[in-house]
């Protein structure tokens, strides 16, 4: 028997192995972020109740490829103008007025990036390739009440970010 006789039947073999061996299903997510702002309208100075309002926030993810697979992310939010978790601002001009985003309408849970005692709500799913997982919530805003601020169009923009 020749020497590259055993080769040639380990050969063949480790093909076979490999040709049996499953493929692994491969799902790639591409997701999307929106929101709409919080408008808090006319704010009064003289209302001892403080102002709420209320905007939201949607996360869509598209699976492409074959199988299942799931997906989990984290929703995070900038500070904004104030650079703070513990009190963001709306500006106009040199003028600040106070406020801040919450989880829940108790205004106890400051959404932010979980650091500085601040929650970044997180959600998963199980998606198919060719579906959509979608998650929604709702971001609270309140301004603390007898704030002495001037007459204007108050702003503020907030970095909405998905880590998945």
């Amino acid at each position: 028997m020749p020497l590259d006789h055993p080769r040639s039947i380990l050969l063949p073999c480790l093909a076979a192995l490999v040709l049996a061996t499953p493929a692994r299903a491969a799902v790639v997510f591409s997701c999307t972020v929106g929101a709409t702002g919080i408008n808090f309208g006319t704010y009064n100075p003289l209302s001892s109740g403080g102002t709420a309002a209320a905007g939201s926030w949607t996360v869509s993810c598209t699976a492409t490829g074959s199988g299942s697979a799931t997906v989990s992310g984290t929703l995070s939010l900038g500070t904004g103008s104030s650079g703070s978790y513990a009190q963001r601002t709306l500006v106009s001009g040199t003028s600040r007025l106070d406020y801040n985003i919450y989880l829940t309408p108790a205004y106890t849970q400051i959404l932010g990036n979980g650091t500085q005692g601040t929650y970044a709500p997180t959600a998963s799913g199980t998606v198919s390739a060719g579906q959509v997982y979608q998650a929604t919530g709702t971001l609270y805003g309140f301004m603390p009440p007898a704030q002495n601020v001037a007459p204007g169009t108050y702003t503020d923009s907030i970095v909405v970010t998905v880590t998945y």
